[in-house]
């Protein structure tokens, strides 16, 4: 896949800190599903800034970070974890890990099989992955409204998807494939008040978004209001994919 299509976020680690903490938060249900025992090496997949990374290192367990953001390894392995700046569908690691966990992280990555791939074998056989992301639906409300404005400022939205938003049959086929069973995946409503507002998630979660479709960094407070405006209140509809599945024994 072209890289530049790879990933499409664009993150700065103290701005993900200020606004986004809701999104680890949120993930904990998720990091239970896994259940990281005490002695698991366990490879957190997206790991951003390391909060959720934290807590297996917490219960017990050895972590391994991956991220394909500087910004975001530079604040995790601030934080004493160790975190390794790469593309996950590049990792190469091989058998090396108890389980695997992924939060908020997989559907930002395009090269959606290679990632599949790169988890399956980095896994012991027996291994075991669990997380949550975006699933089908996801922001739709959100997304309509800046690309609305976009269109309306005389901007072009990316022709091509900024995320992965999978149906759940969609994400449980792929996965199979590379070989993975026990599979349960299920898609979860889960409206979330922004505590920063609308206009912070434009800034902050669609900056990569906003790069590609060519909006100037000083215009993008303004555009943020009117899309706030657009959308009327500070719920989210988010919708989340959560997913539990083994590498067979």
């Amino acid at each position: 896949m072209n890289q530049a299509v790879a990933s499409t976020s664009s993150w700065n680690a103290g701005d993900y800190a200020r606004v986004g903490a809701f999104v680890p938060a949120l993930g904990a249900a998720a990091l239970d599903l896994l259940d990281p025992q005490p002695g698991e090496r366990v490879l957190d997949v997206g790991c951003g800034d390391g909060a959720l990374t934290r807590h297996i290192v917490a219960r017990g367990a050895s972590a391994v970070g991956v991220d394909s953001s500087a910004s975001m390894v530079e604040a995790a392995s601030s934080a004493g974890l160790d975190v390794r700046l790469m593309d996950a569908a590049d990792m190469t690691f091989n058998g090396e890990f108890d389980a695997a966990f992924s939060n908020a992280a997989l559907h930002w990555m395009l090269d959606k099989r290679r990632v599949a791939e790169a988890v399956f074998r980095a896994l012991k056989p027996g291994g075991r992955f669990a997380g949550e992301m975006g699933g089908e639906g996801n922001l739709a409300r959100l997304r309509e409204a800046l690309d609305t404005e976009l269109i309306a400022r005389g901007y072009v939205p990316p022709l091509e998807a900024a995320n992965w938003y999978a149906p759940a049959e969609e994400f449980a086929a792929l996965y199979e494939t590379v070989g993975f069973d026990e599979i349960d995946a299920r898609l979860l409503e889960r409206p979330t008040e922004l505590e920063h507002g609308v206009q912070s998630w434009v800034t902050v979660f669609r900056a990569g978004w906003l790069d590609r479709a060519g909006v100037p960094q000083e215009e993008r407070a303004a555009l943020a209001d009117v899309v706030a405006e657009r959308v009327g209140s500070n719920l989210a509809d988010y919708v989340r994919l959560r997913f539990h599945m083994r590498k067979p024994a």
